[in-house]
């Protein structure tokens, strides 16, 4: 699929959703990517009016088949009187079978929709041994790695009437954006009331869906990443490619094993029971379910974060 089927397949999607969608909750300004574990920032947007619609409803929409991701587009109001947003309640993923094009066909409709500025949220494991479980990390940079082998959403005929041919990433993730998160986080006062830390980092972008290896989580760190995950970096990329504004914020659900591990003719596991090999072996082994845990212990911090940016933003950029 090239990129200018994927303008065409973005019209097509634009014209379902205009049908479906009320006229009051036409052109947000800001769209929010919900990660693994933290689909509960739906619960930020009113009531009324509010318009739910099915990935698996609109045209050449890959749909999401992850435990934990809903998979569904939320337009609705965080404040009445202020202009719509947009959520991805769920995302979609390269490992589920798409293509890196086609998952990023989200973000591309939403430039379409109108959204000037997103937020990208996701669960990343942590390489960096300063991070804890549980800490949020705000994005600064990343390291593609399936991009620099050539699995890239832009690859192939570039979309013009999205963006230049070649776009530049060093100014990636907005600095503005990244400024004014840190000072609401302080304003939460989170430093006294909670061990969750706030912390700037780098993002490395895998394929998935295996947890890293050992070796792996090394050559990473060493290569400067400080969180590792499956998704985020290809809608970074096609956002900035349709210039929009990107913020985007990780939490740690679990410490990547960075140690080597046992050998086989360790003196000291000479004897050791089956079980307790496994024991050894075993230890800092990643699993969803503490991806998900994770994201609902945290799921408040990040709604309040996340509401209080986006309030921020449609007050300062979008006042009426």
């Amino acid at each position: 699929m090239d990129n200018t089927t994927l303008s065409q397949q973005a019209a097509e999607a634009l014209t379902y959703l205009q049908k479906k969608v009320p006229a009051e909750l036409h052109e947000p300004v800001v769209g929010i990517t919900c990660g693994s574990g933290l689909s509960g920032l739906a619960e930020s947007v009113l009531p009324e009016p509010r318009c739910e619609i099915p990935y698996t409803d609109i045209p050449h929409f890959p749909p999401s088949t992850v435990h934990g991701h809903a998979g569904k587009f939320l337009f609705g109001l965080l404040e009445l009187n202020k202009k719509p947003i947009v959520l991805m309640v769920g995302r979609v993923h390269y490992y589920e079978g798409h293509s890196i094009q086609s998952i990023t066909i989200p973000v591309r409709l939403m430039k379409r929709l109108g959204v000037e500025t997103i937020i990208v949220t996701n669960a990343a494991g942590s390489l960096n041994p300063d991070y804890s479980v549980g800490d949020l990390v705000i994005l600064n940079d990343h390291i593609n790695l399936a991009g620099l082998a050539g699995i890239h959403p832009l690859r192939g005929p570039n979309a013009d009437d999205f963006g230049t041919r070649f776009p530049a990433l060093s100014d990636a993730y907005d600095l503005d954006l990244r400024r004014r998160a840190h000072q609401l986080w302080k304003s939460l006062g989170r430093g006294t009331k909670s061990t969750r830390r706030l912390h700037e980092g780098v993002y490395a972008f895998v394929g998935g869906p295996s947890y890293e290896t050992r070796a792996e989580c090394r050559i990473l760190r060493s290569f400067g990443a400080d969180v590792v995950g499956m998704s985020t970096v290809p809608e970074i990329i096609v956002a900035r490619h349709c210039n929009i504004r990107v913020f985007a914020l990780s939490l740690v659900t679990n410490n990547a094993v960075l140690e080597a591990g046992p050998r086989g003719d360790d003196i000291a596991i000479q004897g050791s029971s089956a079980q307790d090999l496994y024991k050894a072996i075993e230890k800092g082994k990643a699993n969803h379910e503490e991806v998900l845990a994770a994201g609902q212990n945290a799921a408040a911090d990040v709604q309040q974060l996340v509401g209080l940016l986006v309030r921020d933003i449609l007050s300062t950029d979008h006042a009426h």
